[in-house]
């Protein structure tokens, strides 16, 4: 039982003075019991800590053979004198010179297949995160009398949204478009998603080919996701034709993907950019709010209405060893994980109608424990390719002698049950934890056991600018960079969680020291930041 009420978390909340009825005038107050996210640190699976070790071993095989050669050939030569040495290659050399020149074959065969073989390394040159007018500019009274105007929501809707935006870590300043505040109408029309989409991805996009004074023509590759707004043509077409691109550019457009489709666009661009050589790649990640706008009844679907705000960002990423000197960052690793397979998992952000017959986006109360255990599986085979030797070894350490041994004690140990909780912060300096909700956050500082400075980038992009889907963890980097705050060496970890269920994370190496950038979301308000939530 103990166990079971550990799992559940409960808040005291002021629903401020009742209105009508026989308590009217009065304080009114509810209690809110929410599900935890589960202590998945207490229940790693040790096939994902096998999963973890198997890509460090492929990718860092060459990092473990060519020093032991090295070894070996230096104690080798270091046993001869330096006359020994030269008599012996010049004998070598002159009665058996077909051995030489094989010798010297195969050296440069191997040389030649090793950085034939060796990935390209992938550089981000740039960024951009777009900034809305401040004319769509809502604070959350507003956000509700936008909604109470509309006419489709009765008053339990409308206290409803109140209570999750007064709760959700969302400031006053976040982005909606203007047809959803100037309409009341059906918004989720194909011309005002268009025209919403235009608005923020040419928006983000002429500010990245400013920033990088890359022409359009000069991008090879071009992948787009948007989740909910899928229109044909598609979202790579609208830009392709809005800029002009070349003809033999390979688009792709991702839609459905969720939050997560950010770093899922990002690893589809570096496999296109490993076969494809002296290229730019540009992904771009953004959510039409209008165009999933639901005006219903149904208290799960009206969610996404309260969190889900304007935003979209352009990354541009190069294979060109030219570039190496003016990236910003370098890809270090790319880890993904799905559970679709389990039925709850698949179900628990679904579109569909509701009895009305309106389109919404439904949240299944178990999200945050399906989104927990999607964040261990990953977590734990990110683990091995990032976190130091002595971390790994405490904790693959205790993860197999609880997997030989149960966890059992005697008398005079303790006990081995509870697993050792690697150390991340010693692996990053720098997390873009996706900014879905206060709740979410909280539970993955706890269980992570994270700093308030860790997650201090996305708390504040969260109260900023809400949940901007798959582009949030852009804003949430562009908040360190407006604050100085990343040197050259340091490691960034993105992590983004969506519908499906997925989680995903990204690392990437800083190249240089980061200045604060003539062009960023946050420099109209940087100075007042970071604010206090509570």
């Amino acid at each position: 039982m103990a166990s079971e009420r550990d799992m559940f978390s409960a808040e005291i909340v002021n629903r401020g003075v009742e209105s009508s009825g026989p308590n009217a005038g009065s304080l009114t107050f509810s209690v809110r019991v929410r599900r935890r996210l589960p202590d998945f640190l207490q229940s790693v699976n040790l096939k994902y800590v096998k999963l973890g070790y198997h890509y460090l071993i492929n990718h860092g095989i060459y990092l473990f053979t060519i020093p032991v050669l090295l070894v070996v050939f230096s104690a080798e030569v270091g046993s001869l004198s330096k006359e020994d040495l030269w008599k012996k290659l010049w004998e070598d050399a002159r009665y058996d010179l077909a051995s030489v020149l094989a010798s010297f074959a195969v050296f440069v065969f191997t040389l030649s297949v090793y950085f034939m073989s060796k990935p390209r390394p992938i550089y981000l040159i740039d960024f951009a995160c777009y900034q809305p007018q401040d004319e769509l500019k809502v604070s959350r009274e507003q956000f509700i009398e936008v909604a109470r105007k509309s006419g489709k929501f009765d008053e339990g809707s409308l206290e409803f949204q109140k209570r999750i935006l007064m709760s959700s870590g969302i400031g006053d300043e976040t982005y909606i478009p203007k047809t959803v505040i100037a309409s009341t109408e059906n918004t989720a029309t194909m011309k005002e998603g268009r025209a919403e989409a235009s608005m923020v991805m040419f928006g983000a996009l002429d500010e990245l080919f400013e920033k990088t004074r890359v022409r359009p023509k000069d991008v090879g590759i071009l992948v787009v996701n948007c989740s909910i707004f899928n229109p044909t043509p598609s979202l790579s077409a609208m830009i392709i034709n809005h800029y002009k691109m070349r003809g033999n550019i390979l688009s792709y457009n991702l839609g459905g993907m969720g939050c997560s489709a950010g770093i899922i666009s990002v690893d589809l661009a570096r496999d296109i950019l490993q076969a494809n050589p002296n290229n730019y790649a540009v992904v771009v990640s953004t959510e039409m709010v209008g165009f999933n706008w639901y005006q219903g009844k149904e208290r799960s679907m009206l969610i996404p209405n309260c969190f889900f705000r304007m935003g979209c960002s352009a990354v541009l990423l190069s294979n060109r060893r030219r570039d190496y000197n003016r990236a910003k960052y370098r890809l270090e690793h790319i880890v993904r994980t799905h559970k679709g397979a389990d039925d709850r998992s698949f179900r628990c952000v679904y579109q569909e109608e509701d009895d009305q017959k309106l389109k919404g986006l439904k949240m299944s109360k178990d999200l945050i424990e399906i989104g927990g255990d999607a964040l261990k599986t990953n977590i734990t085979t990110l683990g091995p390719l990032v976190l130091p030797f002595s971390e790994q070894l405490l904790f693959f350490a205790t993860l197999v002698w609880r997997h030989l041994f149960g966890g059992k004690s005697n008398g005079n140990s303790p006990s081995l049950k509870k697993p050792y909780i690697p150390n991340y912060k010693l692996a990053f300096e720098h997390f873009c934890v996706h900014a879905a909700s206060k709740t979410i956050l909280d539970e993955l500082q706890r269980n992570l056991e994270l700093s308030d400075k860790n997650m201090e980038a996305s708390r504040m992009t969260l109260h900023r600018f809400g949940n901007t889907s798959s582009s949030s963890i852009w804003y949430e980097l562009s908040y360190m960079e407006a604050k100085e705050r990343v040197r050259r060496g340091d490691r960034v970890w993105q992590l983004a969680f969506g519908s499906g269920f997925k989680c995903n994370s990204v690392v990437w190496r800083s190249m240089r020291r980061i200045t604060k950038p003539s062009r960023n979301p946050w420099l109209d308000c940087i100075n007042r930041y970071p604010v206090s939530l509570t």
